[in-house]
């Protein structure tokens, strides 16, 4: 496995990208996935993410969404820290982002069907935010908070994207999450089951918190993050295109 971390030309200049790359000796490379960071940036918990989708054969790049406030990687008990930086990512800085990751995975040869994307807590709305704006393979989303009731101005419902979703999602979340409450959760699988003209699953895990795949977290939950894992590559695996022999 090859990984590097590399800077990527962006509207607002220079984005920094984890990236890793299958072993070219290895089997087969299965598509790209691009890999949207938590709250508290591009930290060692998601490089591992963007490891572990190269080991099962996924070229795969974390982009830095924190670049136009320094790129930090913030601590998990210090969630005041987290929030400047929060509010400048807008809903349009994080698509603008994907797309020049996207454009960069198309330069190494992959097609728009053969690119999912996965997120976690911030990220994991983000796929959401990607899933109803761009056509890609496949998106998946840990967690996201504040799909169905926005929580500011950068951050508001993206209900009303459903109806143009292009790219098939997989929604993970903890019942025990108390900041995205089980109500949010199947009002979101009501309106995506009514209204999404493309295939979307919706999973909860009764006893899992909010970060249950983070195993350096005190919400980890082994059971809950092994099981959303496999359903993460199995979704990828079954909706992205498969590269030609």
């Amino acid at each position: 496995m090859e990984t590097r971390t590399f800077d990527l030309a962006g509207a607002d200049g220079p984005m920094s990208c984890y990236e890793a790359i299958p072993d070219r000796n290895g089997p087969p490379t299965r598509g790209a996935v691009v890999v949207l960071q938590e709250a508290f940036g591009v930290n060692a918990h998601i490089e591992d993410v963007t490891r572990r989708l190269a080991g099962a054969g996924y070229h795969a790049v974390a982009p830095y969404l924190f670049h136009r406030t320094g790129s930090p990687t913030i601590a998990y008990d210090n969630v005041a820290a987290v929030i400047p930086h929060m509010q400048a990512v807008t809903d349009k800085r994080v698509i603008a982002d994907v797309e020049a990751v996207v454009s960069r995975l198309h330069e190494a040869r992959w097609s728009t069907g053969q690119i999912g994307v996965v997120g976690f807590c911030m990220g994991g709305r983000s796929s959401f935010l990607v899933a109803g704006t761009m056509a890609l393979g496949a998106a998946v989303g840990f967690y996201g908070g504040a799909i169905v009731t926005g929580r500011s101005a950068n951050m508001d419902s993206l209900l009303g994207l459903i109806p143009g979703m292009a790219t098939p999602w997989l929604g993970l979340f903890g019942d025990a999450d108390l900041s995205i409450p089980e109500e949010d959760v199947e009002v979101l699988r009501e309106r995506l089951s009514s209204e999404a003209r493309v295939d979307t699953t919706v999973v909860r895990y009764a006893e899992a918190d909010h970060g249950f795949h983070c195993d350096v977290r005190p919400s980890y939950s082994a059971e809950a993050a092994a099981d959303a894992w496999r359903r993460t590559l199995n979704w990828f695996g079954g909706r992205l295109a498969q590269p030609e022999p």
